[in-house]
Formats: C-alpha cells, structure tokens, sequence
C-alpha cells in the first residue's frame, strides 16, 4: 500500500455504480487506491447478492438492517451502528436485506 496524504470524500459527487443482485439491487459509490479500496454501498429493499464472497471486509452499517449469511448456515444480523471484520478467505459469506440498508465498506491488502 502506498502512502495516500490527508484528503475527503464527498460522497455526493462520487458515482453510484448499479449492480443487480439475485434480488434487489446494490448501489455502489468507490474510491480506489493502491491496496484500499473505500465504498458506500446501498441495498434495495429484497436484497439478495448473486454470489457467495470471500474477501475479506470492515463493514459498517451506516443505515438499516441487513443479514451477513455465513456458507454454513449462521446468519448475522446488522444494524445502524454495527461493524463486522473478516479477513480474506476465512468466511464465505453473503448480504441480505428485507428493508435496504446503507454501507461504509473498506477492503484491501491489509485483510490477506
């Protein structure tokens, strides 16, 4: 990683990518720098990501409730003001989301 000098993000000018999911739709606003990775992402309401993930994560839940599903079965729920860590590889896991909710996710070399 490289060093990255003092600066902010104005979430309001960044663009929000649409991905779909299985069901429902993630909005994804990202800043990228050399080993980090900085995103806002908003779930839909009936949100259901299309695949099984195992990078590692910081998830803060910023607004709403949503469900991180584990491969094995456990499902962890989140809301406004909670924060899950994972490292790349220990987990397969997934979103959920009935009412929607919005995220601060941060990623990069730091989790391998």
């Amino acid at each position: 990683m490289t060093s990255i000098p003092f600066q902010t993000i104005d979430w309001a000018i960044i663009e929000k990518v649409t991905y779909p999911g299985e069901t429902g739709t993630a909005f994804w606003q990202t800043q990228q720098w050399n080993g980090l990775r900085v995103r806002k992402v908003e779930y839909s309401p009936g949100y259901l990501a299309d695949h099984w993930c195992q990078k590692g994560h910081i998830v803060h839940c910023l607004e709403g409730t949503f469900i991180s599903e584990l491969s094995t079965g456990e499902k962890i729920v989140l809301s406004k003001g909670d924060t899950y860590v994972v490292s790349d590889n220990l987990s397969s896991h997934r979103s959920i989301t009935e009412e929607g909710a919005s995220l601060l996710i941060i990623d990069g070399d730091f989790l391998k």
